[in-house]
């Protein structure tokens, strides 16, 4: 008895990590808006609404968060393919 030697259908390719291109656009653009956020509003008096009053509280340190943000975007682009 011989057996049926149909040649299999080929498997489907991996696409790659969909979700790293969002993640990594989204993460340099918010490290973008914390930054310059920061810089417009750091030599102004304003009398931030109490949600916000942390803001103004970590003071330089903004610059390390906005930084870390894009930081996390060239992370991202490593992952995408």
């Amino acid at each position: 008895m011989a057996k049926d030697k149909a040649p299999k259908a080929p498997k489907p390719q991996k696409i790659g990590n969909r979700w790293a291109g969002p993640a990594m656009v989204t993460s340099g653009v918010v490290g973008l808006i914390w930054i310059v956020v920061f810089y417009t509003l750091s030599n102004q008096v304003i009398d931030y609404p109490s949600f916000l009053q942390w803001y103004d509280d970590l003071g330089s340190w903004n610059l390390v968060i906005g930084m870390g943000f894009i930081v996390a975007a060239f992370g991202f682009a490593m992952k995408w393919e």
